[in-house]
């Protein structure tokens, strides 16, 4: 695996060392001993897995609060989305900045997602499907969310989600969670 900075210290674009033939590849998509290496968190205790059918299809900005705050590696096994993160940590100086990417199947891009940023998607394509390695177990009492279309957050989806959840519609703003 490789390693790649971003415009935020913590996050990391993880690439897949592909090795392969005519049967295809084969590549580590996790490795605790390079992660550690990396300085990143290197203990996750959930797999989950995200199916939307739909383009168009928003999905987030989730986060959960501390102490069950989570560290993600993000990655799209089928199909491709627009993956958002937003620094929500008060006392950063790029607080409420994003940082936004394509992670598709064909590219195998996986996105490090560290504590105190809020995650969230919108599809390109029908049937995507995401894949998440997470630290944290899940606490439902301790999820948030932000509102996906914040004014503040500036956010520049590629177009207008078609499918976004009651939940994920009544989000509060980032100013009114945090300040």
């Amino acid at each position: 695996m490789q390693y790649h900075d971003t415009p935020f210290n913590e996050v990391k674009i993880i690439s897949l060392e592909k090795r392969g033939d005519e049967r295809g590849f084969f590549a580590r998509t996790f490795c605790q001993r390079e992660m550690a290496t990396q300085q990143l968190v290197d203990t996750f205790v959930q797999i989950n897995s995200s199916y939307s059918s739909t383009r168009g299809t928003l999905r987030g900005l989730h986060f959960q609060l501390p102490p069950f705050r989570e560290v993600k590696i993000v990655r799209c096994l089928r199909g491709s989305v627009f993956d958002v993160i937003v620094d929500i940590r008060p006392d950063s100086s790029r607080f409420g900045q994003h940082y936004a990417m394509e992670l598709t199947a064909d590219n195998s891009l996986m996105l490090y997602v560290p504590h105190g940023f809020a995650h969230g998607f919108l599809t390109l394509e029908d049937h995507c499907e995401l894949q998440y390695l997470v630290s944290e177990f899940y606490h439902p009492e301790a999820e948030r969310g932000l509102q996906w279309n914040d004014p503040e957050l500036n956010i520049p989806w590629p177009f207008s989600p078609r499918v976004v959840s009651p939940r994920d519609t009544s989000n509060p703003l980032l100013r009114s969670l945090f300040l």
